[in-house]
């Protein structure tokens, strides 16, 4: 085993998140040579010794929408690296697993789960040591690489003027329009979207007067959820509407189909 792989499997066993293959290379790495054991041990330490030196914390509202925003932009796709490389959504439950069974029952704050401190701490620092390559390349590239949709939402929650309202879908799903007029952009959540032939997809407009302007097409994920962001274009006063048009958008440039939700701005 090199030094590199040797510092893939030590940091991903800080973070509890090794297979059973992965745990026994380590640990036969670990009895061969009583320095990378020592190693080993350091890293967990030390990741745990940090972890408690910070207070439990909840996780920001915007984690729902980037997880959402993850599925949507890959949906069931096999991993990068072909069959040596591990799947990105086992590595991740996995990886979620393991903290929750290192720190117990997630904690409830003000109606949210909090994740333990050891929890967050570990899963921030282990992706740090493993951002060379391997399942730790997958983690932090999915951690790190967001979605435009993400980014957008951090800026307009930043934003002074930055607002927010609920909608019902049509067919019983709900979907939450953020949106700043100060940045000219808006990024829309949905649930429970209604199923749609594969060859349609979900197009989003700025309605103002009577004229409706295509601002983006988006697909749902399995479960039927999205974050989408809008094409830049936002007006003080638009309504934000979502219609189900053809594979690409509308051909006409117009709507051709009832609004399935409708959010006004103003």
């Amino acid at each position: 085993m090199n030094e590199r792989d040797f510092e893939e499997l030590a940091a991903g066993h800080a973070l509890h998140a090794l297979g059973p293959e992965d745990e026994s290379a380590l640990h036969e790495a670990t009895q061969r040579d009583p320095e990378r054991a020592a190693r080993a041990a350091d890293d967990a330490a030390t990741a745990a010794r940090l972890a408690d030196a910070v207070a439990d914390v909840a996780p920001p509202p915007r984690i729902r929408a980037e997880l959402l925003a993850r599925i949507a932009a890959e949906p069931n796709q096999p991993a990068a690296g072909g069959a040596g490389e591990p799947d990105r959504a086992a590595v991740v439950g996995e990886t979620a697993e393991s903290l929750e069974a290192a720190d117990g029952p997630r904690q409830r704050a003000g109606g949210r789960a909090a994740w333990g401190a050891r929890a967050w701490f570990t899963l921030a620092a282990s992706l740090v040591l493993l951002a060379g390559a391997g399942a730790g390349a997958v983690v932090a590239a999915q951690w790190f690489n967001r979605p435009a949709a993400v980014v957008a939402l951090d800026r307009i929650e930043d934003a002074p003027d930055a607002r927010s309202a609920a909608a019902p879908v049509a067919g019983g799903g709900e979907a939450i329009l953020h949106w700043s007029v100060e940045l000219g952009q808006a990024v829309l959540v949905s649930e429970r979207l209604p199923q749609i032939a594969t060859d349609r997809q979900f197009e989003l407009w700025y309605v103002r007067a009577d004229e409706a302007i295509p601002a983006g097409v988006f697909d749902a994920d399995d479960s039927r959820s999205a974050a989408a962001l809008l094409e830049e274009g936002m007006q003080p006063g638009d309504v934000i509407a979502v219609t189900v048009e053809a594979q690409g958008g509308s051909p006409t440039g117009t709507p051709t189909t009832d609004p399935i939700v409708a959010i006004p701005t103003g």
